[in-house]
């Protein structure tokens, strides 16, 4: 039987929109919720209104509605998919992953593989990105799967944030400690372990000196080989670009995203996150 494949994603990959529609990519948006109003994530509202609404209040997020999901597979089945592969942020992070498994359950006549890509923003988009590469070259279901689970092996995620606050009071801090810290202005280098949950990889101490060991990480992870090297920032332009421009002249990167995150990772984090995806490549 011809298999047709879609691919399926959640809008925490920080994909471009251009680029989900050039590559034929489906996004559930997560949802941000004030007290008077609910968007959707990267549709209806864009990272820099959530900054501009701080002050007056942070908002909450929440996953796709279960009622979102059905109706987007049910739509994917209705266009003649068979097949559908679902890449979601972390479960350590979100329902998301669970939410879609449990819902693709119900959808008869259509297979549905839901991964759990132990990542976020372009950790996740990478993953994503990669699947869409395989469809393209026309590989089967199962083949396209076990790639993309071999891919996750290669991929690393590292941020750093202005204050833990925001992760804190979202209940996102994982395995993070440094509560006492931010007294003493340490700074942690943030990853995701093979949980999913975010933890503290190095303590530095100062804004600058994070940074600074983010280049130096990404300097000795490309020694390993080819590489694409993602620089994402909330509400730190500059410094963002400054780090990219470094990152550019090192060798083995292959390629480089720059962009900012999405609004329902902006309420997690706060102000001034710079984050960092590196993804080995095999050539």
């Amino acid at each position: 039987m011809t298999q047709k494949i879609a691919l399926l994603t959640d809008s925490t990959s920080d994909i471009p929109t251009e680029l989900l529609k050039e590559k034929n990519i489906h996004s559930l948006p997560l949802k941000i919720i004030y007290s008077d109003k609910q968007y959707n994530d990267r549709i209806d509202i864009q990272p820099e209104e959530v900054y501009k609404k701080f002050d007056e209040e942070i908002p909450t997020t929440s996953m796709p509605t279960p009622h979102d999901t059905k109706e987007k597979l049910l739509e994917l089945k209705a266009q003649g998919f068979t097949h559908v592969i679902a890449i979601h942020i972390s479960s350590g992070l979100s329902g998301t992953y669970n939410m879609v498994n449990m819902i693709s359950k119900q959808i008869d006549d259509i297979t549905v593989e839901v991964i759990d890509s132990k990542a976020l923003s372009m950790g996740l988009g990478r993953l994503v990105l990669y699947a869409a590469e395989l469809i393209e070259q026309g590989l089967n279901f199962k083949n396209i799967i076990s790639q993309v689970k071999d891919k996750m092996e290669n991929v690393d995620v590292f941020f750093v944030v202005k204050s833990l606050k925001y992760l804190i009071e979202g209940g996102r801090i994982g395995k993070v400690s440094g509560t006492i810290g931010e007294f003493l202005n340490i700074k942690p280098i943030i990853s995701i372990d093979k949980e999913g949950e975010y933890y503290n990889f190095k303590k530095t101490r100062g804004r600058k000196r994070s940074i600074n060991t983010l280049y130096k990480l990404i300097k000795e992870k490309v020694k390993e080989g080819i590489s694409t090297v993602d620089v994402v920032h909330g509400a730190a332009y500059e410094e963002a670009k400054e780090l990219l421009d470094k990152v550019k002249n090192l060798d083995n990167v292959k390629d480089s995203f720059f962009g900012q995150i999405g609004p329902s990772m902006v309420v997690h984090t706060g102000p001034g996150l710079i984050g960092v995806v590196i993804n080995r490549i095999n050539e």
